[in-house]
């Protein structure tokens, strides 16, 4: 009867240990009034396509830590999940850099979370070669993650090269639109 009884205070403890843990004060989570997504069109970076794609939040992720303004320029980042290139380039702008370090952070946080980054090339050159360059585009995100810190686990390449374009018109500016990778 008395081993009873000490169970029964024993659960109703850790019980009330676990809710007492779950809870937030106001003080973690800011007044309120930033609960956005923020802006989605990061300039020369990329446009996030409010889709969601790549940005399943988890269980893992720890803003508590972040103030305000961190937490806003996190998630516009976030939000940023297509990344664009010059005419037959592969490397990164600073600008992608600098969002690319807020996706390896959530990657690092939530090791269930994984990436497909999917590259592509615009109509100019052979099939061959845009495949090669779509793949070098996705693999320079890649790799720049995984200097990050990022498991490779996390991390898929593929290139569709000229195959999906995202705007089908001949001028510059539909070039540049197609020069992509996107964070799926």
């Amino acid at each position: 009867m008395r081993n009873n009884k000490f169970y029964k205070l024993s659960m109703v403890a850790a019980f009330t240990l676990f809710l007492a843990a779950c809870g937030t004060t106001t003080d973690d989570m800011g007044d309120g009034s930033d609960s956005g997504m923020g802006d989605t069109n990061s300039g020369s970076m990329g446009d996030g396509d409010n889709t969601g794609r790549g940005n399943a939040s988890g269980a893992g992720d720890n803003m508590s830590g972040l103030s305000a303004a961190q937490m806003r320029e996190r998630e516009s980042a976030l939000a940023t999940t297509v990344f664009y290139f010059d005419f037959d380039r592969s490397d990164l702008s600073s600008e992608a850099r600098e969002a690319l370090v807020h996706h390896a952070n959530r990657l690092m946080e939530n090791s269930s979370l994984r990436y497909r980054l999917e590259g592509h090339a615009d109509e100019r050159g052979t099939r061959e070669y845009n495949l090669a360059l779509g793949e070098r585009r996705a693999q320079a995100i890649e790799r720049y993650l995984q200097v990050q810190g990022v498991s490779s686990n996390q991390l898929e390449v593929i290139s569709y090269g000229e195959e999906q374009p995202i705007d089908p018109g001949s001028s510059d500016a539909a070039h540049a639109r197609n020069r992509r990778v996107e964070i799926q």
